[in-house]
């Protein structure tokens, strides 16, 4: 059981990024999904999240309009689309996933969590 994080890179600002959450060994139809970033000596902060039940999405205030998250069961994966990108956006990216159909963006809401991939943003 396996919950990958990928698609971070180094990208100048204003750039675009699709970063990918890919399960392996279950279904991602089942949970909900979220997008958490932690930035050094920062606060983990959950950025976007999924229900898995009439696909209700949550922004954080300080990305809507240029992040968008989406799920595709068919390739098990949840993508989030980050545009627009800022050096503020910089940090490692996690996703996770949690039982129920309701979103959260608090981190201790959320059951398993997988590897992060790092997006920097340069000025």
């Amino acid at each position: 059981v396996q919950l990958q994080a990928s698609g971070g890179g180094l990208v100048n600002s204003g750039g675009s990024l699709r970063l990918s959450c890919a399960a392996s060994g279950f279904s991602l139809y089942y949970y909900v999904i979220g997008w958490f970033r932690q930035a050094p000596g920062k606060e983990r902060e959950g950025v976007s999240c999924i229900s898995n039940s009439d696909d209700s999405t949550y922004y954080l205030d300080s990305v809507k309009g240029r992040f968008t998250i989406s799920r595709d069961n068919a390739k098990n994966t949840v993508y989030l689309q980050i545009d627009d990108l800022k050096p503020e956006d910089t940090a490692v990216y996690y996703c996770a996933l949690r039982w129920g159909s309701t979103v959260h963006s608090t981190a201790r809401m959320y059951n398993y969590w997988g590897q992060g991939t790092l997006v920097t943003v340069s000025s």
